[in-house]
């Protein structure tokens, strides 16, 4: 008999739903953006350098949050100098989102200028190859979607040669040390993925890159997500952040119940989650990867 679960993806309202819900319940953002503000200045100080133009690449820019404190902070080192700030993302949803906080905040974005393109990475490049194009980017960023494409490596390859000689690749992804890597590393095979998810990890990554050969540097960035409302039998909330941990759609109401028991069981484990204050913790420690040309 066929499993009735299917994956979160096939159904892009849910999807997003959950994605937001969990963005709400985790220090994701909050620890990006300290991220951006410490250590970022230092990583793009030369990828501008006697430029009147620079050309930034955003793969998988969603709404638009961390793009905006990206591009913040190369104004601040190039002050007054235009920026083509191209986004590859393909959800109608997230770019409208993203156009929005554009309008909000053009007063400090005078010399941005934004290309979307509502589009997969792979669609992307399958275009620019169509069109025999490869534009050149100064500074392009991938921040947790390569668990959204086919081939990680060829991705990652692609992009990597479209960097201009100064320029920088960064890659935000969940670390090997994280409670994802236990998660999808026990049960990854028990979910419904397709083609449309694959896990990967900062450790899946780090093997690619030493094996073509490339410098980067590797940042570790410590987050948590409050999953406590998964534990109360019937929460909307908890089930919606169930499916974004399994990335199954209605998890909780589709999955096996001895599969159940088991994921619910690993979540509270110390390999996964931490108990503090009464609330369950879920290790969402992140991974930042900064590729040399």
């Amino acid at each position: 008999m066929a499993s009735p679960m299917r994956s979160l993806l096939t159904d892009p309202a849910r999807y997003l739903q959950s994605f937001r819900l969990f963005l709400a319940n985790s220090t994701e953002h909050q620890c990006m953006q300290e991220f951006m503000e410490r250590q970022l200045p230092a990583e793009i100080a030369s990828i501008g350098n006697g430029k009147s133009t620079i050309n930034i690449l955003s793969v998988g820019g969603g709404a638009g949050e961390i793009d905006l404190l990206i591009l913040s902070k190369v104004q601040a080192r190039y002050p007054g100098v235009t920026i083509n700030n191209d986004v590859i993302e393909p959800s109608a949803d997230q770019i409208s989102k993203y156009k929005e906080r554009v309008a909000e905040t053009s007063r400090s974005l005078e010399n941005v200028k934004f290309t979307w393109h509502e589009e997969t990475a792979y669609e992307y490049e399958s275009r620019m190859n169509a069109e025999k194009k490869s534009k050149k980017w100064d500074f392009i960023h991938m921040i947790q979607m390569l668990y959204y494409v086919e081939d990680v490596p060829a991705t990652i390859r692609y992009f990597h040669s479209l960097l201009e000689a100064q320029a920088k690749l960064l890659i935000i992804l969940v670390s090997e040390t994280s409670g994802w890597e236990t998660l999808w590393k026990k049960f990854g095979s028990s979910f419904p993925l397709h083609d449309l998810c694959s896990y990967v990890s900062s450790a899946d990554i780090k093997r690619i890159l030493d094996s073509a050969g490339l410098k980067y540097q590797l940042h570790e960035l410590p987050s948590y997500m409050d999953i406590t409302s998964c534990f109360t039998e019937g929460n909307k909330d908890g089930e919606l952040l169930l499916d974004f941990l399994t990335e199954t759609c209605q998890f909780s109401k589709t999955a096996p119940p001895e599969l159940k028991r088991q994921v619910m069981e690993e979540l509270r484990k110390p390999e996964c989650s931490e108990k503090r204050d009464g609330k369950v913790l879920f290790n969402n420690n992140l991974s930042v990867i900064m590729i040399e040309p």
